[in-house]
């Protein structure tokens, strides 16, 4: 089937995008559509089993990286500054592990069996994870029975490497995977399934932060560790269950592999030396569709700063709240749990922003470009930044609450409320609402269609790359100002050092860094994509 349906750069192409920055590329991106598309009770039981997989799958991650700083730091005695560390790596590589996972399902081995494969790698990440946390010796195997922190520290680090391996190999191929499920009903109903692919991801993030990160730090990691590995088998059961009646597409190379073979065949002389009509062995078609890519890098390059900032989130955020009031009535709340805040600003933006307030800017003439809109959410990155500098100054001169304890930790916490952090995530929620999902817009409407998943893969890559950016940032810090209080802008205790000036640090370098995007936006030259027709084949 073919349609072809009018594309214009000006419309938002997205409706979503997750709290960890993951987009919904498709949502909108084919069109005005006014036959609503008509799910057989097969259909929609097969389209069921993916979403279903994708919410069991991302609460599984999402219980790996809710506590995982507090595990490391509880269980394992490595240091705040080195949980912070395992922490921005590990978050990188899972956004960088989907371009050779994308790769793979392309070029060689298909999407299903990617996700299976690595679902299986993934489940044996996860087992290895509850195994560095059980208490072998009073609770699960007998007196005789214990092992050491090291053994435990090589345990958690392998499961991290297998689990990045794993969930990012299903990032890059389980919404495509799902999409062409339906592409033969129409473009609407494209749209509809990332619409509810995105919902089932915020469903199984909401689980993650909620349930069972207060089980990890009320009960213990060694059964908190224990769900994400039931959610993961329970998704990989029934991502099979439908093994014989979902739709393959047939494997026919990868775009990117032939990207960078035209990079290649340039020989460093121009691009004319790739094209067939010069003697190359590359399409017009495909050459234009890398220049095309290429000109977009410098605003990618340029996001990767905003993503250093949005993964304070798990790290330096996560290590003020832990020194903050955390009771709720006669328990705690897990300090994980803020993250809430970030998805529920996001839930509840989009539909404000794509149904009232950009339709109304369009119909005055005072719509935003998507480099303006991505502009405005770097701005509320570097507020969010600033609010927990000043959060932080008077967080520390209350320290009134003696011994807080968490998962065996204990801390001295300020009087003032964990949820005095809503501000900070709401402005980072916020954020992404305009950076993160512009961002893609721009990349999609600024790309040929056939170029769209390599898009797609340099996009999440910006924020892998951000996440070890945010990391070099740390460890210049450490370097400049020392690992030891009262100097240290970064000690182990934040308590005794001076993290505000650390947080001032990072929404400065967003706002130099926003200036820098400014002049880029302002010189760049939207390619015209009025009248540009696209065709969505099944």
């Amino acid at each position: 089937m073919s349609s072809i349906v009018q594309n214009n750069a000006a419309e938002p192409l997205l409706a979503g995008t997750e709290a960890n920055g993951e987009g919904n590329p498709n949502s909108t991106g084919y069109g005005s559509i006014d036959e609503r598309p008509r799910f057989t009770r097969n259909k929609l039981f097969i389209v069921g089993c993916i979403l279903m997989t994708e919410l069991c799958e991302r609460l599984t991650y999402y219980s790996v990286i809710a506590n995982l700083i507090l595990f490391c730091t509880s269980t394992l005695d490595i240091s705040s500054t080195g949980a912070a560390r395992i922490s921005l790596i590990f978050s990188g590589s899972v956004f960088i592990v989907p371009i050779f996972g994308g790769y793979l399902a392309d070029a060689f081995v298909g999407k299903f069996n990617i996700i299976l494969g690595c679902g299986l790698i993934y489940v044996i990440g996860l087992v290895l994870l509850p195994a560095s946390a059980v208490d072998y010796k009073n609770n699960w195997f007998g007196l005789h029975n214990k092992i050491s922190t090291e053994t435990r520290r090589g345990l958690f680090l392998s499961s991290l490497v297998l689990i990045a391996i794993g969930t990012g190999g299903i990032k890059a191929n389980v919404g495509p995977f799902g999409a062409q499920q339906v592409e033969s009903l129409g473009p609407k109903a494209v749209q509809s399934f990332f619409n509810w692919f995105y919902w089932f991801i915020n469903v199984g993030a909401i689980i993650a932060y909620s349930g069972v990160a207060a089980v990890q730090q009320d009960v213990g990691f060694d059964v908190g560790f224990l769900i994400p590995l039931i959610s993961m088998i329970i998704a990989l059961v029934i991502f099979v269950l439908n093994k014989s009646k979902y739709i393959s597409s047939p494997i026919k190379g990868s775009v990117l592999k032939d990207t960078i073979g035209v990079c290649c065949a340039t020989r460093c002389k121009g691009f004319d030396h790739a094209r067939e009509d010069e003697g190359g062995p590359y399409s017009n078609e495909m050459v234009n569709g890398v220049i095309a890519v290429l000109r977009i890098l410098p605003v990618f390059l340029l996001i990767i700063v905003y993503w250093a900032i949005y993964s304070q989130m798990g790290t330096t955020l996560f290590l003020q709240g832990e020194r903050m009031d955390l009771k709720v009535g006669s328990g705690n709340v897990p300090v994980a749990v803020l993250n809430i805040f970030d998805t529920i600003i996001i839930i509840i933006l989009i539909p404000i922003m794509e149904s009232l307030v950009y339709p109304f800017l369009t119909r005055i003439n005072r719509s935003p470009s998507h480099l303006q809109r991505m502009g405005i959410g770097m701005i509320f990155a570097a507020m969010a930044m600033f609010v927990a500098g000043i959060l932080e100054i008077y967080r520390k001169k209350d320290i009134s609450i003696i011994g807080q304890k968490l998962a065996g930790n204990t801390f001295n916490a300020s009087s003032i409320s964990v949820f005095a952090q809503v501000p900070q995530f709401t402005l980072i929620g916020a954020s992404e609402v305009f950076t993160s999902i512009s961002g893609l817009e721009f990349a999609y409407s600024q790309a040929p269609m056939f170029m769209q998943g390599v898009c797609m893969g340099l996009f999440l890559a910006t924020s892998g790359i951000g996440n070890y950016v945010a990391e070099l940032i740390l460890v210049i810090v450490v370097a400049v100002t020392g690992s030891q209080p009262p100097d240290s802008w970064f000690p182990d205790e934040i308590n005794d050092g001076k993290t505000e000036y650390l947080f001032f640090l990072l929404g400065i370098l967003m706002f130099i860094n926003l200036v820098i995007f400014a002049i880029v936006a302002y010189f760049y030259k939207y390619r015209n994509r009025d009248n540009y027709e696209i065709s969505v084949t099944a």
